[in-house]
């Protein structure tokens, strides 16, 4: 996907110009600092708190600048001046979320800054009442169910200013967000790749365009500006496409370059060992993060899946009680006390937080997972299929695992391919799926299914262990047995070699099938659409599993 290449500048205020030039390198450390401080300052003021939150971090972990060398504050423009009035008071009503009344008092003001603000306010407000009528059901997230009415009226408004090239980078950044949300997922992509032209030092349009990019191919056809800031968004992307090993070289690269005492970095590659499972390495990390950040939250849900996973109930009750000191009614805190509760084998009161985490962030995926895993221990299916709903590859799959239970395999069957068809990251789907056409007795389709898992596992070019390899390699050795072509079963036969669990039966299928042609049994020429296995398949060139983790964090403007 091709986004736009030519980037003409637009328009920009006296206040934001001086944030357009940085440097493409990190050979000047306190110019980085001085561009952070300015950015964390205009992203606070247009109510981008969370980009300003991580600027000031970043900012934080580099040496303090002298005196001298501090900035003043950008210079006002006249339009600016003629709304400042009306823009602290809007801004006052904004920070207390009262979104409908900051819009109305930013009504016809011309300066970039307030008008950005009112155009925010009026998408938060859409965004609040949606949230707000998905909370009153906490029923399944079926696409498109809930809607922010704001949205078509915000994107007219927006295309206006952008095709008179009339927006900032702040203005960019909310149109592709508009885009976005209305699944205008192209049109989105080039305009937040505009956007980090524009303002490269935004990071919120950075991480917008991560979660628009699912796969490498797409990363390449980005045209990106070459700037320092797309070392960061390099590392993030490749740790949420679990291209683990490039992203822990990118942020090895930005500790060596200065960054050691971000706290940014070192979460994030304690998140990138979570992914690949390395439970001991991310439990040794997110410990020492807490030392170093003993009042920080995110993340921490991540930190206590380890915990759970290794059973460390009294370190889950202490993480637990702590959050809950610090604040009880942040999502990671509902999801780390329903997992303390979960741990305990107190399902209801794990799915209650569960339920908790939902009332304060409906689009909070992981939470929804984590409840329909309390509904299945509960023996609750129904429910549990209900929690199960939203487009994600895991919960499709834990999905498809629930109608089997019910014995509703045809269903299953759909979740299965849905989950495959949507980006399966786990690579679990086509397995569970064969292992339904093996089940129903259609031989011929659970071959094909094993056929594309082991071309999609070896297509994938990484060194990992895929625990399912050898069921694979099993079945088909045993397919192409039955069909008499000796090659392709024979290739399976010496795959199933290389694991300890299908050893034995790789080496006598290998004997009779030795003993077969000895004897003249020609191979069959009538087995419908035969496959032949990729060249790179040999003895020494297994590859492993990664496993993707459910993203816990909800990335908001």
């Amino acid at each position: 996907m091709a986004a736009s290449t030519s980037m003409v500048p637009v328009a920009v205020t006296a206040a934001v110009a001086p944030v357009l030039s940085i440097n493409s390198d990190f050979s000047d450390l306190r110019e980085i600092k001085k561009q952070l401080l300015l950015i964390a300052g205009l992203t606070r003021e247009r109510g981008l708190l969370h980009s300003s939150k991580w600027s000031a971090e970043l900012a934080f972990s580099l040496p303090a600048l002298p005196l001298a060398e501090l900035q003043p504050p950008p210079p006002i423009t006249e339009e600016d001046a003629q709304d400042m009035d009306a823009y602290t008071l809007a801004k006052a009503y904004f920070d207390v979320k009262e979104y409908d009344r900051a819009a109305h008092f930013l009504h016809g003001c011309n300066s970039k800054k307030a008008y950005f603000l009112y155009m925010y306010s009026r998408y938060l407000s859409g965004e609040k009442k949606k949230d707000d009528e998905t909370v009153d059901s906490l029923g399944p997230l079926e696409k498109g169910q809930v809607k922010n009415e704001a949205l078509r009226e915000l994107r007219v408004e927006l295309s206006k200013k952008h095709q008179a090239r009339e927006l900032d980078g702040f203005g960019l950044y909310l149109y592709g967000v508009v885009l976005r949300k209305l699944d205008l997922v192209k049109e989105a992509i080039d305009v937040f790749v505009e956007a980090t032209h524009v303002l490269p030092l935004h990071w919120g349009a950075w991480l917008e365009l991560c979660n628009l990019i699912t796969d490498k191919e797409m990363l390449k056809f980005l045209s990106l500006p070459d700037t320092w800031m797309k070392e960061f968004f390099l590392a993030h992307i490749y740790t949420e496409l679990q291209l683990i090993e490039e992203a822990l070289q990118k942020y090895q690269n930005l500790i060596d370059v200065g960054f050691s005492k971000s706290s940014y970095i070192v979460s994030q590659i304690a998140v990138a060992y979570h992914n690949i499972r390395d439970i001991d390495k991310a439990l040794s990390i997110f410990n020492e993060l807490r030392k170093q950040d003993p009042y920080r939250i995110e993340n921490m849900d991540t930190f206590s899946n380890l915990l759970y996973v290794r059973s460390m109930k009294s370190e889950l009750s202490y993480l637990a009680h702590n959050l809950c000191e610090i604040d009880k009614y942040r999502v990671e805190t509902c999801c780390v006390i329903g997992n303390y509760y979960s741990l305990r084998s107190q399902h209801e009161k794990a799915a209650l937080y569960f339920q908790r985490a939902l009332k304060l962030n409906p689009r909070y995926l992981g939470a929804w997972t984590l409840m329909g895993h309390e509904y299945m221990e509960m023996k609750n299916t129904s429910a549990a299929i209900q929690a199960y709903r939203p487009n994600d590859s895991r919960m499709l799959v834990a999905l498809g695992e629930c109608y089997e239970k019910l014995n509703q395999l045809v269903e299953a069957k759909k979740c299965y391919w849905r989950a495959y068809a949507v980006g399966d990251v786990e690579k679990m789907a086509l397995v569970k799926l064969a292992k339904l056409h093996e089940q129903l007795t259609e031989s011929e389709q659970a071959a094909q299914c094993y056929i594309k898992y082991i071309q999609d596992i070896y297509s994938c070019g990484e060194i990992v262990e895929h625990l399912e390899e050898s069921t694979a390699f099993r079945y088909l050795a045993q397919y192409y047995f039955k069909c008499k072509l000796w090659d392709e079963a024979s290739t399976c036969a010496q795959k199933c070699c290389a694991f300890n669990d299908t050893r034995e039966e790789g080496k006598a299928l290998l004997r009779q099938i030795l003993q077969l042609r000895n004897q003249g049994e020609t191979p069959t020429t009538e087995v419908p659409a035969p496959f032949f296995l990729p060249a790179s398949l040999s003895a020494n060139n297994t590859p492993t599993r990664r496993v993707s983790p459910l993203n816990l964090s909800s990335v908001t403007p």
